[in-house]
């Protein structure tokens, strides 16, 4: 099974999958003549009600006086880019939604996403503060993998570890802690960075997730033969995010490139861990069985509960046991094999 970051993005299959929904059903909401009634209404006026915004007070040459108002903020807040539009849409967004309770209605998306509150700002406060906690679990996790090889197992003369994986477990925990990193950051402020750098840091885990439960898999331990074994995926990885960011941001085709290898790792563990039954393999597969009903979440798809908690929230949540788990998972294997080796040394 892959670990649960590549869970995490093999969800992007899923995650990606309920985007594409979000983006067709893209929206009841934004498409409800009322809604853009009042969000031209208040571009022009700069108000909503009884509520005005400062940076939608336009000079006559259409700038907005005294720079976008994002700009007039501290500068660790400026990279939201809060400024007319997307606050008009927010607020016209809360007050059509406010009528649809009263008439008894629905909540409805709004140009392919629920209808969250903000919190100093913050698009998906629950979404964030669980990405900020899976970041915290890979940290630890990475951290204690460290201290175990290290610091507590024997090492070889040369004061390198035994476990042959360990590089490898290694960049794979720096790249689970970027991807949630940026995971936190596209939660807070969903722009087209933002976005880029969640979607890219994603498949990235994903890409070297695949190489990670093959080499393992395949017992491939030699360097040249990583090497070469590596070269074919990290190349298709390396196009496909250079693809996306450079050419086209294609939905509908990172979705197929995450389903792809986010199953066929799946695959590769919880078969591997069932043939060589591994002493740990039940982590394993609680890890994959886990995560694929996690992955659930992402198809029943419901709006957000008192504007905070999604399925997708939800989703963060059920990650962080999973990958406290995946984590053991590793540290096990890491002791397994250095035990099998000084064995043969002596």
């Amino acid at each position: 099974m892959a670990h649960l970051m590549s869970v995490r993005r093999s969800v992007v299959l899923l995650l990606a999958l309920a985007g594409l929904v979000g983006f067709l059903d893209a929206s009841a909401g934004d498409a409800d003549h009322l809604y853009k009634s009042c969000v031209e209404k208040c571009e022009q006026s700069g108000c909503v009600g009884d509520q005005c915004f400062q940076h939608c007070k336009f000079s006559s040459d259409g700038k907005p006086v005294d720079g976008p108002w994002y700009m007039q903020e501290p500068l660790y807040l400026r990279w939201k880019q809060w400024d007319c539009r997307s606050d008009c849409r927010y607020h016209c967004m809360l007050a059509r939604e406010e009528e649809r309770m009263t008439l008894g209605g629905k909540p409805v998306k709004y140009h392919g996403k629920w209808p969250f509150l903000r919190v100093n700002g913050i698009q998906e406060p629950v979404s964030v503060a669980l990405s900020a906690l899976n970041l915290a679990v890979q940290f630890h996790g990475w951290l204690s993998f460290f201290i175990l090889l290290y610091y507590k197992l024997p090492l070889r003369p040369d004061k390198k570890t035994y476990y042959e994986y360990t590089g490898l477990w290694h960049t794979y925990g720096i790249l689970s802690m970027n991807s949630w990193f940026w995971s936190a950051v596209f939660h807070s402020r969903d722009v087209e960075w933002t976005e880029r750098l969640d979607y890219s840091s994603a498949v990235a885990l994903l890409g070297f997730s695949l190489i990670l439960a093959l080499l393992r898999a395949l017992n491939v331990r030699d360097e040249a033969s990583r090497v070469m074994f590596s070269a074919p995926l990290i190349a298709f990885v390396t196009t496909h995010i250079l693809y996306l960011n450079f050419y086209q941001f294609d939905y509908g085709w990172n979705m197929k490139v995450c389903v792809v290898m986010g199953i066929a790792q799946l695959l590769i563990w919880a078969i591997w861990a069932g043939v060589t039954r591994h002493p740990s393999r039940w982590k394993l597969w609680v890890v994959v069985v886990g995560g694929g009903l996690a992955m659930l979440l992402e198809i029943y798809d419901f709006p957000p509960y008192m504007g905070f908690v999604d399925a997708h929230a939800l989703w963060h949540a059920t990650t962080i046991p999973l990958s406290y788990l995946w984590w053991s998972f590793i540290r096990d294997d890491a002791e397994l094999r250095t035990t099998t080796l000084l064995k043969k040394v002596k």
